[in-house]
């Protein structure tokens, strides 16, 4: 049996990628933070606006780091690290960061305001910290579809419940004013996520989400059959002449370290 392909977030963000990669000002020599990294796009993207600079991914996943690690040697992109690492408590060198971003790796932080204030003294007085993270779940076609589609019930997912964490944008600036972060900016973002080029493919990405297992680990065979109807459903109603998506919001938070 063929193993399945691992769940492609750069695929699935493609068009929040762009959005974030036209607001990031990077410079050739500047000395890149990205928070979260996962499979590390958008640290290799930023290792190569800053060429004479470098660019470090964290995250806590090793299998995704790995991912990153093969696709930076597979793109020839040679100023880029990846440490596995929890950025709440890692000591990265004081001040020695001049950019940060986070593309959706913020939101899972057991204590934000203590990742936040570490994050804050990697960075040098004045540099930006520019992060992604989601709109409040029903504001997320992808999360409230797929859930309605699996769950036979009120059931509780704490790994999408914590996606959502910093959904309230009040709550997002006065957590990292209280970190030491100023000019705090939130803008609103519409796109779509991508799951998958057919309603096959989408189904079987689905199916390795964290939220995915949790809503079926306890059922028994024929709830999950009857869950498994619903999803394709669903996947089918939304697969495009260009794939399947579903619609998303997210904000844009950008700040600065006083």
């Amino acid at each position: 049996m063929t193993a399945a392909m691992p769940f492609d977030y750069d695929g699935e963000l493609v068009c929040y990628q762009r959005r974030l990669h036209s607001v990031l000002d990077i410079g050739p020599d500047d000395l890149v933070l990205d928070v979260g990294c996962g499979t590390g796009q958008a640290t290799r993207e930023a290792a190569r606006v800053a060429s004479r600079g470098s660019a470090l991914g964290v995250d806590v996943s090793a299998p995704m780091l790995e991912r990153a690690r093969r696709q930076a040697e597979i793109e020839g992109v040679g100023n880029v690290e990846f440490l596995q690492a929890d950025a709440q408590s890692h000591p990265f060198p004081a001040e020695h960061f001049t950019v940060a971003l986070s593309r959706f790796g913020t939101m899972f932080f057991a204590d934000p305001m203590v990742a936040f204030t570490n994050i804050g003294r990697a960075l040098r007085p004045g540099a930006p910290f520019v992060q992604l993270v989601w709109q409040a779940r029903e504001h997320q076609e992808w999360s409230t579809a797929i859930r309605a589609a699996l769950s036979s019930g009120d059931d509780r997912t704490p790994s999408a419940d914590a996606a959502f964490s910093l959904a309230d944008p009040k709550t997002t600036a006065d957590v990292l004013t209280s970190a030491g972060f100023t000019t705090i900016e939130v803008t609103d973002l519409h796109e779509p996520v991508h799951y998958g080029a057919t309603a096959a493919e989408a189904r079987e990405s689905v199916l390795q989400l964290l939220m995915a297992a949790e809503l079926l680990s306890d059922k028994d065979t024929a709830v999950r059959r009857s869950a498994m109807t619903r999803l394709d459903a669903t996947l089918a109603a939304h697969d495009t002449d260009n794939g399947v998506w579903f619609d998303s919001r997210a904000w844009l938070v950008t700040a600065r370290r006083g």
